[in-house]
């Protein structure tokens, strides 16, 4: 996501925009980098669904959501999917269920870190289901479905754009889309609502935010930037195929949308018991 907005956003700036990957402790580590950043406009974070979990995950983050960054816009939201190894014999979610009731903590799911959108998934898919399946954190989701692939985890709730070429070959199935509707890439596949465990919805998101004294011109000059990057074919192409949907707003909604997004998953962690420890 970060690549194909940036790209488009230096087109229209006539100038590079670079991608610094800073991986690491469920992207708290680049968030911290961005906070701690000069104000001038020139720093951005695209933060993830961990951005609002992380609070409650991290007790001593170095930085604050909401007192430290400044909310630009939403990029886009976006549907992880539950694949399994096809070792594995379950070939729906029910089938997975029955498993998993069967054999209490023998099941492994990896994820992208402690508090990503693909752990929040697990968590909430045996909050709802009454499962016990194991977590296995990882340092981002490729090493996550690498493990899958290669048969060294059972699952993953791994991002669309990072599977769909494996389910395509046959060495992972997915089993149902993680968010309340289906997926345009995978129409077939059912949510996980659908599937077994009503009411389930855990999509994913990537959002742009700023260090928090970046002036108000400035914020609202790389939000229009961002907006009219997401209209262009070719970044919508790259929407398309990775499962995600622009979801582009102004700082001032995005605001309220992290507020509620730290509201829901900070219920979830806490009542799992989540900790970073």
């Amino acid at each position: 996501m970060a690549r194909a907005v940036a790209q488009q956003m230096g087109d229209i700036w006539r100038q590079q925009v670079i991608i610094s990957n800073r991986p690491g402790a469920s992207g708290n580590i680049g968030a911290e980098a961005v906070a701690r950043a000069a104000p001038d406009g020139y720093t951005l974070l695209m933060g993830t669904t961990a951005l609002s979990s992380s609070p409650a995950v991290y007790p001593k983050l170095g930085y604050d959501l909401m007192r430290d960054l400044a909310p630009v816009s939403l990029v886009v939201k976006m549907t992880n999917v539950l694949v399994v190894h096809p070792s594995l014999p379950a070939r729906s979610v029910k089938e997975l269920l029955a498993l998993a009731r069967a054999r209490p903590g023998a099941l492994d799911s990896a994820s992208a870190g402690v508090g990503s959108s693909n752990h929040l998934a697990l968590v909430l898919f045996n909050m709802m289901s009454g499962a016990n399946i194991a977590h296995i954190p990882y340092k981002g989701a490729a090493p996550a479905v690498t493990d899958v692939t290669g048969g060294h985890v059972a699952m993953t709730f791994a991002p669309i754009a990072a599977v769909v070429s494996s389910i395509k070959a046959g060495k992972l199935r997915a089993l149902a889309v993680t968010a309340g509707a289906r997926s345009p890439i995978f129409p077939e596949l059912p949510t996980i609502g659908e599937a077994g465990v009503p009411g389930y919805d855990a999509s994913g998101w990537n959002a742009l935010l700023a260090p928090k004294a970046t002036p108000r011109g400035i914020v609202l000059k790389v939000n229009g930037a961002l907006l009219e990057s997401l209209t262009a074919p070719r970044v919508k192409d790259i929407l398309a195929g990775s499962g995600a949907e622009a979801a582009g707003n102004s700082p001032e909604e995005l605001a309220r949308f992290l507020q509620s997004e730290v509201a829901k998953w900070g219920k979830v962690v806490k009542a799992a018991g989540i900790n970073s420890q």
